[in-house]
């Protein structure tokens, strides 16, 4: 089989890597002529345009920035034969899923989204949501969902809406917390000092706010502008910040006690594995960091 990957990006790399090692032959396209060349250079692919690429190819994965993807399918979509299919990794779907749908008319569309970075070394353990929308894309997505799960990947099918909605609590709520956390401690006189004497708490949450602020300023700011639940759950959190703080304001140990222990019995009741110690708090200090 050969695959076309449109987008030379980190992902687009991640791809040509992963697709090789399955033995199929890659071409790369993509509008940045200096990733491009090195990843000619990196794995020895076949470079060219986005139109001869998919003219090539048996399957087409789209690896470009939400802003970029409607100028790539408007550019591709006449040269889609019936045989191929067509699919993007982008981290929203409602609107990339619509723009496949509007301009492609031969051929198979799939919405994908790899829920993970380009750190990864393999897809096994790894998250996949597949957002197929009608029964020839359904189809696939089973047939899809098979092969990677072979390949020791975690595959669930659901609507791009559902999707969304999801991933407003699953990336959106991470990446503002994140952000938030590293505005605030920069503003903080002794900051330096505090990553001095830090625990794993504290290493915890300077992990994420140090990881969130280093990555890339579009792909976050197009999930924050983008995903359709993201002020809602976003606006909860801060509600929920306002509530706790007015308990320190008022130094109202007993209502602090209260809502903690509320919170535990609540997280207990929706999720049986919760262990309530310490050993929770390094296995998420070993996810961020990983």
């Amino acid at each position: 089989m050969r695959v076309a990957i449109i987008g030379a990006g980190k992902m687009g790399r991640w791809f040509t890597r992963f697709f090789l090692g399955e033995g199929d032959s890659v071409i790369v396209s993509s509008r940045g002529k200096e990733k491009l060349l090195k990843i000619r250079d990196e794995f020895g692919v076949e470079i060219t345009d986005n139109v001869k690429a998919v003219k090539k190819a048996d399957r087409v994965l789209i690896c470009v920035p939400l802003e970029n993807f409607e100028a790539v399918v408007k550019e591709i979509h006449s040269h889609i034969r019936p045989d191929q299919v067509v699919m993007d990794i982008c981290s929203i779907k409602e609107r990339p899923v619509k723009i496949m749908h509007e301009y492609i008319k031969t051929g198979i569309t799939l919405g994908t989204h790899p829920v993970f970075g380009p750190g990864v070394k393999s897809i096994e353990n790894q998250n996949f949501v597949l957002t197929p929308i009608n029964d020839e894309e359904k189809l696939f997505a089973r047939e899809f969902k098979s092969w990677l799960e072979e390949r020791q990947g975690n595959v669930f099918i659901m609507s791009p809406r559902k999707h969304d909605e999801l991933m407003s609590v699953v990336l959106g709520l991470p990446h503002f917390l994140g952000l938030v956390v590293c505005d605030t401690l920069l503003n903080y006189p002794d900051f330096l000092e505090t990553k001095k004497v830090a625990g794993a708490s504290y290493k915890m949450l300077l992990t994420l706010a140090e990881a969130v602020a280093s990555e890339e300023t579009e792909f976050y700011t197009s999930l924050q502008m983008n995903l359709p639940e993201i002020e809602k759950i976003e606006g909860l959190f801060l509600k929920k910040s306002e509530e706790w703080l007015n308990m320190v304001r008022r130094k109202d140990r007993s209502a602090f006690a209260r809502k903690m222990e509320l919170v535990k019995t609540e997280l207990r009741e929706v999720n049986p594995d919760y262990a309530g110690s310490y050993e929770v708090m390094h296995r998420l200090l070993d996810a961020v960091k990983s």
